[in-house]
């Protein structure tokens, strides 16, 4: 059985690394996409992970697939397209290490249900899945049907509602998608300003009380330097971060969520959250800081996500 299994996109991030001697900016292919980036976290950090998605039938995708594999993620699940290239995001990176976003889509939408195979999602102790494959593409009805069917057999369901402007028509159109599997959700992870999104709430006790309310057991919202928002069982706590010197955030809220995510996996519990306590989930968001703070200290996502060797088992 697997720790974590994530559907959605899996893709090329162009990253900025510099610029040449001219001024022009110089980009590194590197391998990214939010789920892809969450399993692989939470590989090294050893949980056993997969991963369901799609590439090109190009030299991006096998790259990817090979990444993956490397990294111990199972890759059975990963199709490939014979019609649509591997999708790229273009990621611009400022004098302070924050990013800006383009894309240029492929093969991550062309994902269909029936290429989603039930027993893939029935032999996982956890169900993760982000808001950018419910963008207009089969694989909106394919991220759906996986996470109903998680749901429907008492499996852990997370979600990251990843909000990313230029991959929607319209703001209503992304609040409308990004709220729908809200019932389906057991554990949500999502920035700041996302949050207002999600629940038509700005402040994090009232945003993340709605969330609450709408069944979300664990509400985590990230604050960047400054740590993370938690609401678990009705109450409501600040865990600090780690101070780090930022050479780029690229994949950072990945790195936590997979931490967060392999440390409730690898609970002896029959479901992942049953016997939770505060003080047990303290430690382990701690832990995940510690390894978003690695990933902040450099470039990339998937490259400079940290080992369970770097950062100690969670006591």
């Amino acid at each position: 059985m697997k720790d974590i299994t994530a559907i959605g996109e899996i893709l090329i991030d162009l990253t900025q690394t510099g610029n040449n001697s001219a001024g022009v900016p110089i980009f590194a292919a590197n391998p990214g996409g939010a789920p892809a980036n969450v399993v692989v976290a939470a590989s090294r950090l050893g949980a056993k992970t997969a991963l369901i998605g799609k590439v090109g039938k190009d030299g991006f995708g096998t790259y990817l697939r090979q990444v993956l594999t490397e990294d111990g993620v199972d890759c059975s699940g990963l199709r490939t397209s014979a019609s649509s290239p591997t999708t790229m995001a273009i990621v611009s990176v400022d004098g302070s290490g924050e990013r800006s976003f383009g894309f240029i889509r492929g093969a991550d939408i062309q994902l269909s249900p029936e290429e989603v195979h039930e027993h893939a999602i029935l032999d996982s102790r956890i169900l993760h899945f982000g808001s950018v494959s419910l963008t207009p593409g089969l694989s909106r009805n394919a991220t759906v049907f996986a996470a109903r069917t998680a749901h429907k057999a008492g499996i852990l369901v997370s979600y990251d509602p990843n909000y990313r402007p230029a991959l929607w028509a319209t703001e209503a159109d992304a609040i409308e998608w990004m709220r729908l599997p809200m019932p389906l959700v057991d554990v949500i992870k999502l920035a700041e300003e996302e949050l207002p999104l999600v629940t038509g709430a700005s402040g994090l006790e009232e945003g993340s009380g709605i969330l609450e309310k709408q069944g979300v057991k664990l509400v985590l919202v990230t604050l960047g330097s400054e740590g993370v928002f938690c609401r678990w069982k009705g109450q409501t706590w600040r865990q600090p971060g780690v101070p780090v010197q930022v050479a780029d955030t690229n994949g950072a809220g990945d790195t936590f969520f997979g931490a967060v995510l392999s440390q409730l996996a690898r609970r002896e519990a029959v479901h992942p959250l049953d016997g939770l306590d505060q003080t047990e989930l303290e430690n382990i968001l701690t832990f995940a800081n510690r390894a978003a703070a690695v990933t902040c200290s450099r470039n990339g996502a998937i490259p400079a996500m940290p080992y369970l060797s770097e950062l100690g088992l969670n006591s």
